[in-house]
């Protein structure tokens, strides 16, 4: 497949006109996956009403068929067509967070999206981004899109275009290159069915702020590795991993880089994923920054992008520095012990 690529200036007005939301947006009406920008990462689109293209999402990713899909809307009035109601919790957190990084889980309309999107379940998790050229694409085809993070299944998520380009190349229909992304780890996810509402997935939204604005949540046990079946995208299988081991090292510096001579003497090459701070304390092969520990905001932006730095630098295993979980500490540690698969190194 011939993928096209559409570059967008996402600072000028009436996007919806350009040229290239106008060919993107066909194809999306067509069936076909077009990848595009939003304020966490890149999202590979598709109609969420159509089987053909939902499948064809799978098919381009490789994820598995009972990892439900989130749906993207650029209106609030679109919302009642795909669930069965609003509670009243839920429409705080509309009026606090939408457009942004929050996806709300509801119990799903029956027959108003493909059952392929939702792998089945009764539930269905929506989202507003907070991107202009998002928004734009979305209301220029007035449909509701389906729209993982746009990489290969279980691969670091993409940032840039040339993220997506990397994974994703003659396997979609499209890109529209608006741009780095900004919040850099996905939206937070959160069950608004129960009368508690419950944090599947921690992302750009904090449990701090979603405290709040609607008093209680909690969050909830699948964080801790559950087989049970995914609510949400990202609770089930590895992600965001980069090609070579990741082992976070849970200790003082000096702790991990024994660890790192250790096998840079057995012949390996040892990659460090590590803060500005301590970028030249490490002895190692390769030693990638994701951002400053003073602002973890700077991390989770950077987050993905160091880790495809080191796929490219072909490094033998990764030792990581890890983070607090305070606000969006929480985003960065849960991806980052997925991206390990659990491996933690304590002193």
């Amino acid at each position: 497949m011939d993928t096209r690529r559409w570059s967008v200036d996402k600072i000028v007005d009436n996007l919806q006109s350009y040229p290239q939301i106008i060919q993107a947006s066909d194809q999306l009406i067509k069936n076909e996956t077009v990848a595009f920008p939003t304020e966490t990462v890149y999202g590979l689109g598709g109609n969420a009403q159509s089987d053909e293209a939902v499948s064809k999402i799978f098919a381009a990713k490789g994820r598995p068929a009972d990892n439900p899909l989130i749906i993207h809307i650029a209106e609030r009035s679109q919302l009642e067509a795909f669930v069965e109601s609003v509670p009243e919790k839920a429409e705080k957190l509309i009026s606090a967070f939408w457009p942004g990084p929050l996806t709300m889980i509801f119990n799903k309309k029956v027959g108003a999206l493909s059952d392929l999107a939702t792998a089945g379940l009764s539930t269905v998790a929506i989202r507003m981004p907070d991107h202009p050229v998002a928004l734009a694409l979305l209301k220029k085809t007035g449909l509701p899109i389906a729209a993982p993070s746009a990489n290969s299944s279980g691969k670091p998520s993409p940032t840039t275009a040339n993220h997506v380009w990397e994974d994703l190349h003659g396997r979609i229909a499209g890109i529209v290159d608006g741009g780095p992304t900004g919040v850099g780890v996905e939206s937070t996810v959160i069950d608004c069915t129960e009368d508690i509402p419950t944090i599947l997935r921690p992302g750009g939204i904090t449990k701090e702020q979603l405290m709040e604005a609607i008093g209680e949540v909690r969050l909830d046990p699948a964080l801790q590795d559950s087989e049970q079946a995914p609510k949400s995208p990202g609770m089930k299988y590895k992600h965001y991993a980069p090609d070579a081991p990741l082992y976070l090292v849970d200790g003082e510096r000096a702790f991990m880089q024994k660890l790192v001579s250790e096998k840079r003497k057995e012949g390996l090459s040892v990659g460090v994923l590590t803060t500005e701070e301590n970028k030249n304390y490490y002895d190692a092969n390769v030693v990638i920054t994701c951002g400053s520990r003073a602002d973890l905001r700077t991390v989770a932006s950077g987050l993905y992008d160091a880790l495809r730095q080191l796929n490219h630098e072909n490094v033998d295993i990764i030792y990581g520095e890890i983070f607090s979980t305070e606000g969006v500490g929480a985003a960065v540690m849960n991806r980052l012990i997925k991206a390990a698969g659990h491996r933690i190194i304590t002193n």
